[in-house]
């Protein structure tokens, strides 16, 4: 099915195609983003950072790390939480031709060895709150040149000088242990040295720019590679999709080092000369607070953000009526939370999906056009898809016909670092195989039913267990709900459900079996339901199937 025609029927105001630049993403930004140097940049716990302080701050630290020995093509690993250091040195490092290497503040040390070693990055910079862990992994892997920064380093005064106190003070703040060598530096004396301008270089937009690592969800951890060129083209689909201006304020709040927070909540803001309020971590109330104070015009989350903020006691006291769109990925909305939000702030919100194979969103329910809650919507501008079948990955399917949803658009990553079979195995003809069903309606709109490693059998029938996760969010009494696969020695597999009650509320299993029996076929009934005070989720809050899977597995290892 072409896509262009009935994108342009359903929104209007997006083009159905899109001009490229042959651009590096950081000249492309540098030159595109039209602001004076007075206008705001950052927003980051009351300090903030002009457009002028932000490019002047990017080509200090380029200077700094390239008279440290940081060249063109080096793997520089940035292992740092949503705060102006993050931002400064991601430019920083593209500014030198360099790639990013992003990893995750809670990766355990062997999580970090593995990605240093996969990628040779020899250069990290990091927060001093790591330095005990950073010096595990020294114990196992050189590195080169680390550089530690402070949150206090962009506090404004007096929180730049309360922060220390508050950290020795506090029990639990981890010991700073940073040696005193010559593959040691500091942030703030890398800013403040005198160091001649770095050099320009010459970057074709399908270098290498970032890599990200697949965060556990889908197996083994694979280095996602993605080209300036695979950036530069989603900004600008999201840009166009969200028509998005230099009066736009993003709330960004998803990790900067995931895609969906780097594309979102980095590159598209800036390369439109808007402005972003950085949080560093997720907390309800901090958000809510945020969104009032700062009035922050977009704001890209995951649903159990949602849930979360819904379920705050004061929140009918805040204004959030500054937002004016809402981006929405990584996992269906329930519904009643959707409703609810667009009640309270007067925004549009809208269901995307993306992958980090193709940066990050590559589609979305459109901001005018006609919206269906509980799909994905519509491709953006210039990216195409399908809907295959799962046995040969050949065979388009007719509307209404599962099978998996497989993409062609300028965004595509190079591939998986050192893993020519799986790149081949993802990357075919052209398409990426997603991994994901999916089903289209005639109007063109899909309806991601499941991953394809999390698909059911159950006596043969397959079993989606979003369907499931979406049936006991509709029960009054719960706040998460997420089904899962496990064996069974005669049926193949069977459903069991791990629900999260609302505060205060006491729901039976039982009581939620009969729910369930009441909405679903029998043979998708959940067998076991377990109630929990959590989930577990990864660092933009997406639920872990597979590692509720896994502890089952413990479990019964050790029982025998």
């Amino acid at each position: 099915m072409d896509a262009k025609p009935w994108l342009r029927h359903y929104d209007p105001h997006v083009p159905p195609t899109l001009t490229y630049p042959e651009n590096d993403l950081f000249t492309f930004i540098r030159t595109r983003h039209g602001r004076p140097a007075e206008a705001q940049a950052l927003f980051f716990l009351g300090r903030k950072v002009t457009y002028g302080e932000l490019f002047a701050a990017i080509e200090t630290l380029a200077a700094a790390l390239y008279r440290r020995g940081v060249r063109q093509g080096h793997r520089v690993t940035l292992m740092l939480p949503n705060c102006p250091q993050m931002v400064i040195a991601y430019f920083a490092v593209l500014r030198l031709g360099a790639v990013v290497v992003m990893a995750n503040p809670l990766n355990v040390e062997r999580e970090l060895i593995f990605k240093f070693r996969d990628s040779s990055s020899r250069v990290l910079l990091t927060l001093d709150l790591l330095s005990r862990k950073v010096n595990a992994v020294r114990a196992e892997y050189p590195l080169d040149l680390i550089v530690y920064t402070s949150i206090a380093d962009y506090l404004p005064f007096p929180k730049n000088l309360l922060y220390p106190l508050k950290r020795r003070l506090d029990r639990n703040s981890p010991p700073v242990e940073i040696p005193v060598d010559s593959s040691t530096a500091t942030w703030r004396e890398l800013m403040t040295a005198a160091s001649p301008p770095a050099p320009e270089v010459e970057l074709s937009p399908d270098d290498l720019a970032v890599l990200i690592y697949s965060g556990g969800t889908t197996g083994i951890s694979k280095g996602i590679m993605l080209s300036h060129r695979a950036l530069i083209a989603n900004l600008l689909q999201i840009s166009a999709w969200g028509q998005v201006t230099a009066e736009d304020r993003f709330l960004s709040v998803i990790p900067l080092f995931h895609g969906f927070g780097m594309s979102v909540g980095l590159n598209t803001p800036l390369a439109n000369g808007a402005s972003i309020v950085l949080l560093p971590r997720f907390g309800a109330s901090e958000v809510v607070a945020s969104i009032a104070v700062q009035r922050p015009t977009l704001f890209a989350g995951v649903p159990t953000m949602f849930i979360t903020i819904k379920e705050l006691k004061n929140i009918s006291g805040r204004d959030l009526t500054s937002l004016r769109g809402i981006f929405v990925g990584a996992a269906p909305l329930p519904l009643p939370v959707m409703d609810e939000f667009r009640r309270m702030t007067g925004a549009s919100l809208i269901e995307g999906y993306g992958l980090t194979e193709a940066v990050t969103a590559i589609s979305c329910n459109p901001v005018h056009g006609l919206q269906k809650p509980g799909t994905i919507g519509i491709p953006f501008p210039d990216v195409e898809w399908r809907i295959v079948d799962l046995e040969t990955g050949d065979r388009e399917l007719p509307p209404g016909e599962p099978g998996e949803l497989i993409l062609r658009c300028p965004e595509l990553m190079l591939g998986y670092l050192g893993k020519p079979e799986a790149t081949a195995a993802t990357l075919r003809n052209g398409w990426l195989y997603t991994g994901d069903i999916g089903v289209m309606d005639e109007d063109g709109y899909v309806t991601i039913v499941d991953r394809l490693k999390d698909l059911i059998i159950v006596s043969g029938f397959n079993v989606y267990p979003s369907e499931i996760d979406e049936v006991l969010h509709q029960h009054p009494d719960v706040l998460e709900a997420v089904a899962v696969g496990l064996p069974h020695p005669k049926k193949g597999e069977y459903v069991k459900a791990y629900v999260v009650p609302r505060s205060g509320r006491r729901p039976t299993p039982e009581e939620l079996v009969r729910f369930c029996k009441e909405r679903l076929s029998p043979y998708m009934v959940p067998k076991e339901i377990e109630l929990r005070t959590s989930l577990p989720k990864s660092m933009i809050g997406k639920i872990l199937r597979r590692e509720l899977r896994e502890e089952e597995e413990r479990r019964w290892r050790s029982e025998g």
